[in-house]
């Protein structure tokens, strides 16, 4: 190690680990884990900093003295909503809408479960207080804002003791007047408050979307701000001086104090980097399109890569809660290491969504936990070494994973252990390759064509089953897999989303407006880049229109060049509007000569950041016995029975060389479990590509 050597870190905290993954100036890689401290996330932080110093041989102060940037992924912001343990939070609303909140857009998600209750709203009602004043739909003020019911609004909310107001006013989106006056008096009124202001968060169309992403965005204010302070000033005290950043839900990042002011932004932080790794470790194999499915902890989560690029959205929802804001696509269930299984009251065994997570975690981590998990169910079917799980750093109690099957699964089952930790790992594996369908097939998409990249801590003893359930051929396993979105946020770009409403048939568009709209957001986005030190030759702007054929609802989102808005060439836009619409829905308009409506307007400022290089492996040959350990007593699904399985190092392992099937290849972060359909082969970059053998 060079004294001169320098460091970048990217750090996911997720519900039972915090992963790390150290990239050095000389081109080594390592990944680290350590457990997540769910109180206060930024202590795991700092933990899995001195695992990292330690591995190198530095002090803490020496390593953060060497980091010359982190890119941080985190989950804060979403256990606050899914636990709603956010802020207390108000909202400030025209009057007379109030309840739209909690009205949603007044239909029944499932349409045909009359049973189906409402989502509890994240402000009561008695905290939703009206403001009189009114704008139309041009942005012209109907009736002026009352200023006496927003000091009000602040006096209630005082007394309230209320963390975090959202301001959402009817068609601000036109004219962002009434709510600027509104924040200026309650940051007087309450100076400790966390405002959101709906025409800074999502400046768009569609009240319900706006109401509830701005309320979701002050929920979880309070939430990460107090996070970020904690993890800055922990940083600082141990020395780094280098470039913090952020991962954003829409598969970007940006500095701390940008991400402070948009938290919602940061709902999906956490899984958002593992596709861009995924993509840069398939892409050597020859695939540019790829599922990608990431086992960790406590949730499994389901994304799609094509071409190389990672699909997007631009609204959806979390636990049943919309969010208007560019996000990747991905669907997240709660399937873990981590998740308990159960016989419930009718007799059937379920596999989470409840997890142990970290703390007291699964039952043979002897940490208190006496409720079988998947861990638990993996250990007994001989997939783990009690002695080498985390390289060692964590013994595992086999005969605690036992009995907890035992008494929980296999005695209300009727059945011994080890059958009963069958039925956990199918149940659990089903589980996964439903989150898997929801991603594809409920996407008109079949996964049989697609590569499946295997990423968690426990993914990899879990692919080949989804895989034949799915009957996908191939399953990519990253050397980096159990740290996939750690690794992800190195190669990640700075980036800014923005959104303007420009609502317009398309072919009446005013060029010079459609320009003038596109210049301020590109020039609001060059703005924030430049604060974050991107240079101007690195700065890409992309430009996109949310388009509709007349009358519709539902709107397409159509890229577009800059050359085209300077030129105001709608052309291209038009072509391109009608084969997307046909690609989604099955039909397009285009002979028909309906009209098209422009919707809104979409800005995406990039700054290109410098990637790494993905480190090579030696050259080896096919044969693999050089890397072979051992054999172990392990559960072979195929054939249904305990079999001696041979266990491979795969820290040994070499580019060419094959493994066929059943084995295990362990290393101190994962272990992949080759079942016996399929056989492994290493390629150049560590990859082990699992293929499925021609029946």
């Amino acid at each position: 190690m060079s004294e001169n050597e320098t460091y970048k870190l990217g750090i996911d905290v997720g519900g039972t680990f915090t992963d790390l993954f150290l990239w050095t100036s000389s081109g080594n890689v390592q990944s680290f884990k350590v457990l997540s401290t769910p109180k206060d996330p930024s202590i795991g932080v700092l933990d899995g900093l001195g695992a990292v110093a330690k591995a190198l041989g530095l002090t803490q102060s020496q390593l953060c003295a060497r980091l010359t940037s982190i890119v941080h992924g985190t989950t804060v912001t979403t256990n606050a909503t899914l636990t709603r343990r956010g802020a207390k939070t108000g909202l400030l609303t025209t009057a007379g809408v109030r309840d739209a909140l909690e009205m949603r857009r007044g239909i029944r998600e499932d349409q045909y479960d009359n049973r189906q209750t409402n989502v509890v709203p994240l402000v009561p009602r008695y905290l939703r207080l009206p403001v009189r004043g009114r704008l139309d739909h041009q942005g012209r003020e109907l009736e002026p804002l009352s200023q006496d019911d927003v000091r009000a609004a602040a006096r209630v909310f005082a007394g309230e003791s209320v963390a975090a107001v959202a301001i959402c006013f009817m068609n601000a989106f036109a004219n962002p007047a009434h709510e600027q006056a509104a924040a200026e008096v309650l940051r007087r009124e309450l100076p400790a408050a966390f405002i959101s202001v709906s025409s800074e968060v999502l400046p768009a169309i569609r009240f319900y979307n706006r109401v509830s992403t701005t309320a979701l965005d002050a929920f979880v204010g309070p939430v990460l701000r107090d996070y970020l302070r904690a993890l800055t000033s922990r940083l600082s005290e141990a020395g780094f001086k280098g470039a913090l950043s952020i991962m954003q839900s829409s598969g970007g990042v940006a500095l701390p104090d940008a991400t402070a002011k948009k938290p919602a932004a940061t709902l999906l932080s956490g899984p958002a980097a593992a596709p861009r790794a995924a993509a840069a470790w398939a892409s050597p194999s020859g695939y540019p399109d790829c599922l990608v499915v990431d086992m960790g902890g406590t949730s499994f989560d389901a994304s799609l890569v094509r071409s190389g690029a990672v699909e997007l959205k631009s609204e959806g929802e979390i636990d049943r809660l919309r969010i208007a804001l560019p996000m990747l696509d991905i669907v997240t269930i709660g399937a873990g290491g981590g998740s308990i299984g159960k016989v419930d009251a009718g007799g059937l065994l379920r596999m989470g969504p409840e997890s142990a997570g970290a703390l007291p975690g699964p039952a043979c981590y002897g940490r208190g936990g006496e409720l079988p998990t998947c861990t638990d169910a993996n250990l007994v079917l001989g997939y783990l070494d009690p002695s080498y799980f985390a390289g060692g750093e964590l013994r595992l109690d086999a005969k605690a994973a036992q009995r907890a099957i035992e008494q929980h699964v296999a005695a209300p089952l009727g059945l011994d252990a080890e059958r009963a930790a069958v039925g956990m790992y199918r149940v659990i594996n089903s589980n996964m390759a439903h989150g898997v369908r929801e991603i594809t097939v409920k996407r008109g998409l079949d996964p049989r064509e697609f590569p499946m990249v295997v990423a968690g801590g426990a993914g990899s003893l879990h692919g080949c089953a989804i895989a034949t359930e799915l009957d996908i051929p191939v399953v990519l396993v990253p050397p980096v897999a159990s740290v996939l979105c750690a690794a992800g946020m190195l190669l990640t770009d700075q980036q800014h989303d923005f959104v303007r409403s420009c609502i317009s048939e398309l072919a009446r568009l005013d060029p010079e407006r459609l320009r003038g709209l596109v210049g301020e957001l590109t020039r609001e986005g060059e703005a924030q880049l430049r604060r974050a030190d991107v240079p101007l030759d690195r700065i890409e702007q992309k430009v996109a229109l949310d388009l509709r054929y007349v009358k519709q609802y539902h709107e397409v989102t159509v890229p577009m060049t800059l050359d085209d808005v300077t030129q105001g060439d709608t052309r291209a836009v038009v072509a391109a509007f009608h084969r997307e619409h046909d690609r989604l829905y099955g039909y397009e308009l285009a002979t028909e000569g309906t009209p098209i409506e422009l919707i809104n307007v979409r800005v995406r400022s990039i700054g290109r950041v410098e990637k790494p290089e993905l480190p090579r492996l030696p050259a080896g040959s096919p044969d693999a016995s050089r890397a072979l350990k051992r054999h172990r007593r392990a559960y072979v699904p195929e054939r249904d029975r305990f079999e001696e399985v041979p266990i491979y190092d795969g820290h040994a392992l070499t580019a060419g060389n094959r493994i066929p099937g059943p084995a295990l290849i362990e290393r101190t972060d994962t272990t992949v479990f080759v079942s016996a359909a399929y056989d492994a082969r290493i390629d150049d970059y560590g990859t082990a590509v699992v293929q499925r053998r021609a029946s």
